[in-house]
């Protein structure tokens, strides 16, 4: 039986941590919104460079299947601790299974070629080139979904692949397989996104999540019994758990962040991702980007930024 004096600490205890608890919450209130999205975005996006840095790291030592089974793994089991609690059994239910599934399928498609490709390229030009995404989705939102595209988002669009042609430089840049690779990744979460924004008017994005992550987790659990190499260092099997939880974790404060500001205004924070490779990619592998890449992905940056803003203020008067 604990002594008066223990009690009597340990209830002090309890009453800082609730005052710490209340002070937090209420420095929480006092932020705008609006910046608390941004803050969320920014620590979201920052999560994917030690992600990719993960899987540079494995990827010449471990086939491909055993990586994307770790990523789409470790992302199915954070999701479901996220989700499950909320939704039940209804987590599961789709009125679109098929173009879940065939949703999923890209994903899965991008990431196995992404993977491929990581090892060859500079975790920043990576990046750059994967920021192409956002400008095919636009381009090719109004041939799938409809959408109109005006004169000067197609200048953006237009404008944005010439800085991914600098970065890639045709001639140079495409005698590298790895190259075309991160292009066909970039080109298959395109059209995962315009399946997500279609799917989006019949299931909650709860739901495409997990059928995202399950998916891929599923196929990749298909062929690892063919595959799997045990992992050879300690650090490795971190890295292996690391990967997906990074993946999951990542994916859901961006969720998050567009839950509490406007998405034209959050969205642009995307590209800290950016740095953060650049930073990594020097601190780990020893390689900058060169002055082109720079180049081009500050083209690349600009038009997105533009197509963002432009986005802003043609949605309110729709």
């Amino acid at each position: 039986m604990p002594s008066p004096v223990d009690a009597a600490a340990r209830l002090q205890l309890r009453l800082r941590k609730r005052r710490l608890k209340g002070a937090f919450r209420l420095l929480l209130r006092r932020v705008p919104q609006a910046l608390r999205g941004i803050l969320l975005m920014c620590a979201g996006v920052s999560m994917f460079p030690f992600m990719n840095a993960g899987v540079k790291w494995l990827s010449p030592h471990y086939p491909v299947m055993e990586i994307v089974w770790a990523r789409f793994t470790g992302h199915l089991l954070f999701m479901l601790l996220v989700f499950l609690p909320r939704y039940g059994a209804r987590l599961f239910a789709t009125r679109r299974p098929l173009v879940q599934i065939g949703r999923s399928l890209l994903m899965l498609v991008s990431n196995i070629v992404f993977v491929m490709a990581i090892a060859r390229v500079p975790l920043a030009t990576a990046s750059a080139i994967g920021f192409t995404s956002p400008l095919i989705v636009t381009a090719l939102s109004w041939p799938l979904l409809g959408e109109s595209v005006g004169a000067r988002i197609w200048v953006a669009v237009g404008a944005g692949f010439l800085g991914a042609l600098i970065i890639i430089r045709p001639g140079i840049g495409l005698e590298d397989p790895a190259v075309a690779l991160l292009l066909l990744s970039s080109l298959a979460y395109a059209l995962y996104q315009i399946a997500t924004r279609w799917v989006a008017s019949y299931d909650n994005a709860a739901t495409g999540i997990i059928f995202t992550a399950l998916l891929g987790s599923f196929f990749a659990s298909l062929v690892l019994p063919f595959v799997y190499q045990p992992p050879q260092h300690l650090f490795d099997l971190f890295l292996f758990c690391a990967i997906g939880l990074l993946g999951g974790a990542g994916h859901y404060l961006i969720i998050r962040a567009f839950h509490l500001g406007p998405a034209a205004a959050i969205a642009p924070f995307g590209y800290v991702e950016l740095l953060g490779a650049t930073v990594l990619g020097y601190v780990i592998f020893a390689n900058l980007p060169d002055r082109w890449t720079v180049l081009g992905a500050l083209i690349i940056i600009g038009c997105g930024l533009f197509i963002a803003l432009s986005q802003r203020r043609v949605r309110p008067r729709e």
